[in-house]
């Protein structure tokens, strides 16, 4: 089984990839030999990963081989079985579904959980105002598209401006046109906020236009661990980016690459 260090230089199409400023912030994340069993089965065995501030990871890996898993322990709403599990304590998690409360109005779900006054209105409506939806603080969540649900649960989560964001699949259930829109929204929010990003998807090519570093999972544990090297904004037609995509849809066991950028 491959595997590489997380500041393993790598050189892809003629790239090489330099150590990352992110190197010098603080850790987010940091697992140790950690393992999840399910059964007689060990979905997660032995992970070993470590993710600082103003990074963002993306998690690739059939179905099946702990992504989902590995995210909600760092969410801290699964626990590892074995190994040393650190998370930085302000953290928010983005899902696939915007989950959220149809009786309550637009802003009191950016705040729930928070004392609803007026110092927190003022806090739903910036958050509201940075993710495009400013005009839509009163409005009840029956009146929202998919993808403004979606950016609700967005200024919801990094309301708080947590140190770590999780995101899983998060543009999953979205249409082309809404997706692409929220790749570049998500990344304007994350370099405004710099936290540290880990997002779960089947997507080779989101993860590589979003990513900073791209983790293949299976048997549970890391196949493939490798920095993106290529410079932002990214174009799926460079050959850089086509290179790295085969290498990764080879680490996902498709045998051509020239069947898509999905795994």
């Amino acid at each position: 089984m491959h595997s590489s260090s997380p500041t393993e230089a790598v050189a892809l199409a003629g790239l090489d990839l330099a150590a990352p400023q992110t190197l010098a912030q603080p850790v987010a994340v940091r697992l140790e030999g950690v393992r999840r069993v399910f059964g007689s089965r060990a979905v997660l065995d032995g992970i070993d990963l470590e993710v600082r501030r103003g990074e963002f990871v993306s998690l690739l890996g059939p179905s099946g081989t702990g992504k989902t898993t590995l995210l909600r322990i760092l969410a801290g709403l699964d626990r590892a079985d074995g190994g040393r599990v650190e998370v930085a304590s302000a953290r928010s998690v983005v899902f696939q579904e915007p989950r959220l409360v149809s009786a309550k109005r637009v802003w009191q779900n950016v705040v729930l959980g928070h004392v609803q006054n007026r110092v927190t209105r003022r806090l739903a409506a910036a958050a509201l105002e940075e993710v495009g939806l400013g005009r839509h603080v009163d409005v009840w969540p029956k009146t929202l598209s998919g993808g403004e649900a979606q950016r609700v649960a967005l200024a919801r989560a990094l309301a708080g401006e947590p140190n770590l964001l999780l995101l899983d699949e998060p543009f999953a259930a979205l249409d082309a046109l809404t997706r692409i829109r929220m790749h570049d929204l998500v990344a304007q929010l994350w370099r405004r906020h710099l936290p540290a990003v880990v997002l779960v998807t089947h997507d080779v090519d989101e993860a590589i236009l979003m990513s900073d570093r791209v983790i293949v999972l299976s048997g549970g544990g890391i196949r493939f661990d490798a920095r993106v090297p290529l410079e932002r904004p990214r174009k799926r037609g460079d050959a850089g980016f086509t290179a790295l995509r085969a290498r990764l849809l080879a680490e996902l066991g498709v045998a051509s690459p020239e069947a898509g950028g999905h795994a």
